[in-house]
């Protein structure tokens, strides 16, 4: 006489297999979104730096190409018609708290 085996319950072991392969899949998937954001996130930090590094250089070329004028420059709205114009100086005179008045 031969013995039946039990029969095996083949209905949970395929469906535990398959949401492990979709929690896998799902982790993977999620690794390669933020991968992704970080690489972009990179690749913006990149341009932006590149940007700066570029208008900076402009900016100072600029600056060294420029005439530099060792007297300031006034403008004739100011009211001086003399031909020698020189910027108004300001005297600062600190008065003493002490003083006594007489």
């Amino acid at each position: 006489m031969t013995t039946a085996a039990p029969p095996i319950n083949n209905t949970q072991f395929p469906v535990n297999v398959t949401t492990k392969n979709q929690e896998q899949s799902l982790y993977q998937s999620s690794g390669a979104i933020v991968a992704a954001i970080v690489v972009g996130v990179i690749i913006i930090f990149t341009v932006v730096l590149l940007i700066l590094k570029t208008y900076n250089r402009h900016m100072r070329v600029k600056r060294e190409l420029e005439p530099k004028s060792t007297k300031p420059t006034i403008s004739p709205a100011l009211g001086h018609s003399s031909s020698t114009t020189q910027p108004p100086a300001v005297t600062f005179i600190p008065v003493d708290i002490h003083m006594q008045s007489r």
